[in-house]
């Protein structure tokens, strides 16, 4: 159904309960509006309300419970029953200073009416952060993307659209006369048949009962396939400890592959072949002076004492990548290999040495060369790709990844190339591994078995392994364990290169998504 046809719906439901008294049938669609019922999900101790205003279309809900979060939820939830494709926008206002700062009023996308349902929510808290919520799967914990730095020019969002397409969510934030645009935050929940779209209100208190109020609400079902969309990139940095992600910056284009500067204040990343540099704190990237480089890809890094850019560039000679080197802050490159194709990907702790992907005679392998250039010494002879060089913090070990077994995973090696090991024994392909400042963790890039290669536009995985002594076994690090720090639409471009944060705590990416078009493909 359109939103004009439900819109005409409503309108004649409220023609006819005010023409016949309140037969239940009609006395139901006026006390809901577009939604059908309203409902308490979970353990409250208080039941919630709702109370709907025709003549205004404003929708006050008043919710108690602990907390929608973790694997079980509790809130009063107000909704529709929809199959395809949805969108719903509204302005949102608490109705009460004070409360908790957790409290948190929602537009919700969800599964079922269970406590532990798969969902995705845009949820406003008391203190005023915005953040899209997310459980992918029944029973599974809740993670979250807080879109607080996404735009400048609204500092305090009031208007949020949720919208579904296909098996993502996507997070649209406004402010005033501003219609909603992209948050950056996007999420793959895959949501099948029927499914629930509505409001609702947690006090994030199991004692207290919060108000909200939904005004403008626009709710929009049956989506038509969208004709044209739109690729946004996403830079996203996510804590270790929480798994919680923060976009930093976002823009309708393609950018790639963000260092963290070793002082922890910026973000260095590549976009249409020059490199930007973006404050932690988000704003608008600055352009790095890269000389005659216009053609720099996404392997590139900062040197140990963050004077020196490593770049790798393809605007010279046969058009192959070369790597150069060139002041932080921008100047003349310094050519360092002379064979092409070179990528970048490491930089030895004491800044003497450059870990390098060189393809000659039809093999990629790894390679080293010092830093004020000369002779390059090959490591690896395996048959197959090798790829993703990085040194470990004490400079004892290079880990990179290689396909020499058949299926692409984490290999590491001494410094000179010897005693080449395996890291990890699984069945996704594995890809660009990094380690932490303190050598405690591997962060790296996991594509589904079947993919070859490192495609872009891909759902993949960061993971987190520990390292601690990187003692080695029968080819599988010993005592170790292996998490999953994000799931997003990536590949190419999110992680190819070094994005620890200095002090241990985080770690930098690129996420991507395809937006539909405003307006689009609406019937």
């Amino acid at each position: 159904m359109s939103k004009i046809a439900a819109v005409t719906l409503l309108a004649l439901k409220w023609c006819l309960f005010t023409a016949l008294g309140s037969p239940n049938l009609w006395a139901s669609a006026a006390l809901t509006g577009l939604f059908e019922s309203h409902a308490d999900v979970g353990i409250v101790l208080h039941p919630g309300s709702l109370e709907y205003d025709p003549a205004k279309g404003t929708y006050t809900v008043s919710g108690s419970g602990e907390n929608i979060w973790s694997t079980a939820d509790a809130f009063h939830f107000v909704w529709k029953k929809v199959t395809g494709d949805v969108s719903l926008a509204a302005d949102v206002s608490f109705l009460s200073k004070g409360g908790n700062e957790h409290r948190k009023a929602v537009l919700m996308i969800r599964q079922s009416l269970e406590a532990d349902s798969a969902y995705a929510d845009v949820a406003l808290h008391g203190n005023g952060l915005t953040a899209l919520q997310y459980r992918d799967e029944k029973g599974a914990a809740t993670h979250e993307i807080q879109t607080q730095e996404t735009q400048p020019n609204i500092a305090a969002p009031k208007r949020f659209r949720i919208e579904k397409r296909g098996n993502f969510v996507y997070l649209f934030l406004g402010n005033g006369s501003k219609e909603p645009q992209y948050s950056g935050a996007s999420i793959r929940v895959p949501l099948q048949g029927t499914y629930y779209v509505g409001i609702g209100v947690c006090s994030h208190d199991k004692d207290v009962v919060e108000k909200a109020a939904f005004a403008n609400v626009d709710l929009e079902v049956d989506l038509a396939p969208v004709a044209k969309t739109t690729l946004y990139s996403t830079l996203e940095r996510v804590t270790i400890a929480s798994t919680v992600r923060h976009v930093v910056y976002v823009a309708p284009e393609r950018f790639e592959a963000p260092n963290w500067t070793h002082d922890g204040s910026s973000f260095l990343f590549n976009r249409n072949g020059s490199i930007y540099r973006l404050p932690v704190s988000g704003g608008e990237p600055a352009l790095i002076d890269t000389g005659f480089a216009n053609r720099c890809n996404n392997d590139h890094g900062i040197s140990p004492d963050q004077t020196s850019l490593a770049i790798s560039d393809q605007s010279q000679g046969d058009n192959q990548s070369i790597v150069y080197i060139v002041p932080i802050k921008g100047g003349v490159p310094r050519r360092i290999t002379q064979k092409s194709p070179s990528y970048w990907h490491g930089w030895s702790p004491d800044g003497k040495t450059l870990a390098f992907v060189g393809q000659r005679n039809d093999e990629f392998d790894i390679y080293t060369i010092p830093v004020t250039g000369g002779e390059e010494t090959r490591l690896t002879t395996a048959k197959g790709l090798d790829d993703g060089p990085e040194y470990s913090p004490d400079g004892k070990y290079i880990y990179f990844n290689s396909e020499r077994t058949g299926h692409m995973q984490i290999w590491r090696m001494r410094a000179d190339g010897s005693e080449q090991e395996q890291v990890t024994v699984d069945d996704w392909n594995n890809w660009f591994p990094h380690i932490s400042p303190d050598g405690a963790w591997m962060v790296f890039l996991s594509y589904e078995p079947d993919v070859k290669g490192h495609p872009e536009n891909q759902d993949v995985m960061l993971r987190i392994m520990t390292l601690g002594d990187g003692k080695v076994s029968d080819g599988k690090v010993s005592d170790k364990s292996t998490s999953v720090l994000a799931k997003l639409f990536g590949g190419q471009g999110t992680i190819n290169v070094p994005s620890w944060s200095p002090d241990n705590k985080g770690v930098a990416f690129v996420s991507y998504a395809l937006v539909p078009d405003e307006h689009a493909g609406k019937k």
